[in-house]
């Protein structure tokens, strides 16, 4: 097998207290980012926080670039502007922040701002929808019901395949990822919308593909263990076995995404954004999270491995 990197001999294990104290802040950054959008105080996006839907498509071609710039130029720079494939040419979603008294009145003024910026083009609304604060909340209590199953799925996935230990320890590490990815996202004042959680959960996915490849292996290298007496080492080696692998597979999957971030627009730059940083953190939480707690857990409670 072809090996980017040849074999190492990394101390992973012996740098985990070091790990554990990045980590916890960072996973405090999470917990309080989970306060303030339960409390509605984050840059929600109208999935949560509630706005106004307007659709509709102009006459003749225009490109989703002008749109915007004129909306930013008229103040509404925060709007989401998605090109619809709906049997109609140059049809348009536009998304923006408001509440149920403001709705109508910023439906109103974006179709006059519209109508004034492209005289010759028209704007032919098709509809106004508003997603009220009471939608919000609902949408909020799912994501978060979502993010649970995962990891209930991935604690009952892991402990079927491994055992118990193995399956909370990835749970921790996959749970790690969501809550430091969504604190730096929240720190970095992103809008948090449910493309967002859509990407959190493919993170957590993916952060479980990394960990069972590593944990795959420890698992083989533990039926030596009680010869050699060497629990923390062997998870070490293990690591370091697997290494060139993840590297490689990590590599490959940060140019899908980086291709996404810097290619495919702004409608799923911060999708990608969150993508790239749950890439990153997932690997190193196989590193230093997933496999260090396991480690933990024998120093305070060996267990005599098959």
């Amino acid at each position: 097998m072809f090996e980017i990197i040849k074999k190492t001999n990394i101390n992973f294990i012996g740098k985990r207290y070091y790990a554990f104290l990045i980590s916890g802040v960072f996973v405090t950054l999470g917990i309080i980012a989970i306060i303030f959008i339960s409390l509605g105080k984050a840059n929600l996006g109208i999935d949560f926080a509630g706005g106004t839907m307007i659709q509709g498509s102009f006459e003749k071609p225009i490109r989703i670039g002008e749109v915007r710039e004129v909306l930013i130029r008229n103040g509404y720079g925060e709007a989401e502007i998605t090109e619809l494939k709906r049997g109609i040419p140059y049809f348009f979603m536009l998304r923006l922040k408001s509440t149920l008294e403001t709705g109508s009145k910023i439906a109103e003024e974006v179709l006059s701002i519209l109508k004034k910026e492209f005289p010759d083009n028209p704007f032919n609304k098709d509809s106004v929808d508003e997603v009220g604060p009471a939608v919000g909340k609902i949408l909020q209590r799912q994501a978060r019901i979502a993010v649970l199953l995962a990891l209930v799925g991935i604690l009952l996935y892991v402990w079927i395949r491994f055992d118990f230990r193995f399956g909370v320890s990835a749970t921790i590490a996959t749970f790690h990822d969501v809550l430091v990815v969504l604190g730096i996202m929240f720190l970095l004042g992103k809008e948090i919308t449910l493309l967002i959680v859509t990407a959190l959960l493919t993170l957590a996915g993916y952060s479980l593909t990394d960990t069972v490849v590593v944990y795959d292996r420890i698992r083989e290298n533990l039926k030596l263990f009680r010869k050699k007496g060497d629990f923390a080492g062997t998870i070490n080696a293990s690591i370091n076995e697997v290494l060139s692998r993840t590297v490689i597979t990590t590599g490959s999957t940060l140019l899908a995404v980086l291709s996404l971030y810097f290619l495919a627009g702004e409608v799923v730059h911060d999708f990608a954004l969150t993508l790239l940083l749950g890439v990153l953190i997932g690997t190193y939480s196989s590193w230093f999270v997933a496999s260090p707690i396991v480690v933990e857990w024998e120093k305070w409670s060996p267990k005599r491995f098959k």
